[in-house]
């Protein structure tokens, strides 16, 4: 079969390798159909590492995927030869103390696809998953919106962390495709109002079609200033989804005392920083989000019930053009907002 893996800085080449076996009677081989590009295989692309994850080359990347199941272990039940899957790229243990009180998430043994020194990555032919880690695509959505499954869950998953959302008002900073999943999920809970930034005008045009309440440029605008003005009493909680140290000092600044800030965002960064004096006079409550627990499930439902919500999708490329298609998300080059890799 056909793999991508890189192979330094910058750089990625196709190569044949074997179809992989199934080894374990929980496991099914996927014939993989589509796969999205996230920013954080991008990190890998452009710098060879994720703070403490370093990519010892040659290395696959990408976890957000989708395909059909071609094979089953002997074990497996619910899932058959045939059917079209979304992939969870997480694979916990089950057994440590951490997935026996309901966070798979942060499991002690966690493999995670395309992670260095965790599980090889998506971009191939062929994959085998543990069963428990694919999920049934409904018949009425295709290979690209179960992909979108992915990063939705996380947006499923942190908005969990903001009660009473029809009486809240919220920002999402930064409206890559983490952030409007975000958004999208905070729309789908009648949020009360939802005001979100980003510099690229393509996703600040595609957040305002979907029914945002307001967006703008934060190198265009004083957002502390127009958003403080909008809401004297400031927000309730901000969504962090761009991993940049403005944004960080910026949400602590439109955030009312009390309010919640949550960091989805991965910084290039391995330290960020906030003028603690602020912080502590607010009480502002810093929550961490940590992709997504057992929502994979809703992210599908939703996606059922937004089919535009693949309107984020911007670009497609075969696997042999997966090259242009990560200098294309490096670059943020043409108003990309997902691209897509089709086999």
């Amino acid at each position: 079969m056909k793999e991508v893996v890189l192979t330094g800085i910058r750089r990625m080449s196709m190569q044949e390798t074997e179809i992989p076996a199934i080894t374990r009677d929980t496991d099914v081989l996927i014939k993989i159909k589509a796969i999205g590009i996230c920013g954080s295989d991008v990190h890998y692309y452009t710098t060879g590492r994720i703070g403490s994850q370093v990519v010892k080359y040659p290395f696959r990347v990408g976890h957000e995927g989708s395909g059909i199941i071609t094979a089953t272990g002997a074990g497996v039940t619910g899932l058959q030869k045939g059917d079209r899957v979304a992939i969870d790229p997480a694979m916990p243990c089950y057994q440590c103390e951490q997935c026996r009180a309901g966070r798979t998430h942060t499991c002690r043994h966690l493999k995670f696809l395309g992670c260095p020194g965790q599980a090889r990555g998506l971009m191939a032919e062929y994959i085998t998953m543990p069963a428990a880690s694919c999920y049934k695509v409904p018949d009425t959505l295709n290979f690209d919106q179960a992909v979108l499954s992915e990063p939705l869950s996380i947006g499923t998953y942190a908005v969990k962390y903001v009660d009473n959302l029809p009486q809240r008002k919220c920002a999402v900073l930064g409206l890559g495709p983490i952030g409007l999943s975000v958004m999208h999920c905070l729309l789908a809970a009648n949020t009360k109002r939802i005001y979100g930034t980003d510099k690229i005008q393509a996703r600040l045009d595609f957040a305002g079609s979907q029914g945002i309440h307001w967006c703008a440029n934060p190198q265009q605008t004083d957002i502390v200033k127009d958003i403080t003005k909008a809401e004297p009493a400031q927000v309730d909680a901000v969504f962090e989804c761009c991993g940049d140290q403005e944004a960080l000092d910026q949400a602590v600044e439109i955030l009312k005392p009390g309010g919640k800030l949550l960091l989805i965002g991965i910084p290039r960064t391995e330290r960020i920083s906030f003028i603690i004096d602020k912080l502590r006079r607010k009480e502002i409550c810093v929550q961490n989000i940590r992709r997504q627990n057992e929502c994979v499930t809703d992210a599908l439902t939703l996606l059922t019930e937004k089919k535009d919500i693949d309107r984020m999708i911007t670009h497609h490329f075969q696997l042999d053009s997966s090259a242009a298609g990560f200098e294309l998300v490096a670059e943020y080059a043409d108003g990309v907002v997902k691209a897509m890799l089709h086999l």
